[in-house]
């Protein structure tokens, strides 16, 4: 099983940036997290702050056959068609991530263009919520 997890705009600054909001873990530290997992699953991570980028990686469905995704695109999540219409040109299945919660937070955060489209949305977790994504994914593959 492939799953494609996409990291948006300024997450490559995990650890760096608000980190009373985001944590002190980086995107490497969540790699090596999901990894330590070891559940049979290859996974493949890709962050940009690109646009264009993101919706290139999430063309490459077409040929590379991700059975899920987990998608965390940052502020993109609340601004960004040009992604919602990538997702569903390919027709990938996903999981919709937020490490803070973005209801708790500024009004123009409340909504998202892509929690409609999303199998679910796991919102306020940490890091955490990339392992709850993943490990509903490994349940929803084995059927349970």
């Amino acid at each position: 099983m492939k799953i494609l997890i996409v990291n948006g705009v300024n997450l490559n600054m995990l650890g760096k940036r608000e980190t009373d909001l985001y944590g002190k873990e980086t995107l490497k530290d969540l790699e090596n997290r999901l990894f330590s997992l070891k559940t049979g699953a290859e996974l493949h991570f890709f962050q940009s702050n690109s646009e264009e980028e993101i919706i290139e990686k999430i063309h490459s469905h077409k040929n590379e056959k991700y059975d899920y995704g987990i998608f965390n695109f940052g502020a993109h999540t609340h601004t960004n068609i040009a992604i919602r219409d990538a997702i569903l040109s390919v027709k990938l299945r996903f999981y919709e991530v937020h490490i803070s919660n973005i209801y708790a937070r500024e009004e123009f955060r409340h909504h998202s263009f892509f929690s409609d489209i999303a199998i679910g949305s796991i919102v306020g977790f940490g890091l955490d919520g990339y392992e709850f994504a993943l490990q509903k994914i490994i349940k929803e593959k084995n059927g349970s």
